[in-house]
C-alpha cells in the first residue's frame, strides 16, 4: 500500500481547501514572502480556467508560462504547465511532491555538458560537447 503524501502534516485534500494566504502561513519564509508579494493575477486566471475545464471531465491544455519564479501551490496539482526554458516550452505535470518549489526548478535552462575526444586539427579547448536531446 502506498504511503499517503503529507505536506507539513496536512493531506492534499486539506491543502487544496486552504486559500493562498493560509497556505503561505505553513511554507518556509522565502516561499511565504514570495506568495505574499508576487501574486500573478494572469496566471491565477489561467489556473482557475483550467480547473473549471478539468471539473467537466476534459483534459485542459497545458498552461504556457514564462513565470519561472512562481511557487507551486496546492490548487496547481494535476495540471500541466508548459514552462519556458529560454528556448522552448517544456510540458511538466504538477504532482504533490512539487508543492512549495518553483516552476523554474522543474525545467533546466542549460544543456548537460559531455566531454569527448578532440577531432583532427582541434585544439584542446574544444573537447566539450553539448548533449543532444
Amino acid at each position: 500500500m502506498a504511503k499517503e503524501f503529507l505536506f507539513k502534516g496536512k493531506t492534499i485534500e486539506e491543502l487544496q481547501k486552504l486559500s493562498t494566504e493560509e497556505f503561505a502561513q505553513i511554507v518556509d519564509s522565502r516561499a511565504k514572502r514570495s506568495l505574499k508579494r508576487n501574486q500573478n493575477k494572469k496566471l491565477d486566471k489561467k489556473i482557475e480556467k483550467a480547473m473549471k475545464v478539468k471539473e467537466t471531465g476534459r483534459e485542459p491544455k497545458p498552461i504556457r508560462t514564462h513565470f519561472r519564479d512562481t511557487i507551486i501551490i496546492p490548487k496547481m496539482i494535476g495540471l500541466k504547465f508548459a514552462i519556458y526554458n529560454g528556448k522552448e516550452f517544456e510540458v511538466k505535470e504538477i504532482i504533490p511532491e512539487m508543492i512549495s518549489h518553483y516552476l523554474g526548478e522543474l525545467v533546466l535552462t542549460r544543456k548537460r555538458l559531455m566531454h569527448g575526444k578532440a577531432g583532427i586539427g582541434a585544439t584542446k579547448s574544444s573537447t566539450a560537447i553539448t548533449a543532444r536531446k
